[in-house]
């Protein structure tokens, strides 16, 4: 009678180990899966020494930040100014653009954050008071993985940076979700 109870606690111990080693292996596996999904990214326009511009243009163009503070996970890519989100999730954005008048030209400054092609928020200051033009806007965004973004600088319109670093593009994963 006392070798069955020995082998029934026994049995019990050996399930019980056996429990704890799926649980922690499948949070490891998770826990991987996490820290591989990582994604944020900062970038500026440049790094020059001198201020330089870019625009007008004749048409709408993705603004590509060559200046990299921060690209967690590599889904920005400084070569096109595509973000690419790894996984579904709300993600936070934030764009940051400035212009300096030159003597005799008309001041503009605007661009928009764009989700495949797609406008999601617009950004601008046009015209002002002073030489300089400058808007930020921040959005939290819900991404399919896949999802292309990028900030484009609209037709007309121009923008200026140095080491300073007055354009920024900044993003993070709020959370995923389980939305592909």
């Amino acid at each position: 009678m006392m070798q069955k109870q020995i082998n029934r606690v026994e049995q019990f111990f050996n399930y019980s180990v056996q429990e704890l080693k799926t649980q922690l292996m499948n949070s490891k596996t998770n826990l991987n899966y996490m820290r591989a999904s990582r994604s944020a990214f900062s970038v500026a326009l440049n790094n020059a020494n001198t201020l330089t511009c870019q625009g007008p243009f004749n048409a709408d163009k993705t603004i590509i930040y060559k200046n990299v503070f921060l690209n967690l996970g590599s889904n920005y890519d400084d070569q096109t100014g595509v973000f690419t989100a790894p996984r579904a999730g709300v993600y936070s954005f934030s764009i940051t653009i400035y212009s300096l008048a030159a003597a005799g030209k008309a001041q503009t400054s605007c661009a928009s954050l764009r989700v495949n092609g797609n406008e999601v928020a617009p950004l601008s200051e046009r015209n002002g008071k002073d030489r300089e033009d400058s808007s930020t806007v921040v959005a939290a965004v819900q991404l399919k993985a896949g999802d292309k973004v990028t900030a484009s600088l609209l037709q007309g319109c121009d923008i200026c940076d140095d080491v300073n670093h007055y354009n920024t593009f900044t993003a993070f994963l709020l959370y995923a979700t389980d939305k592909a």
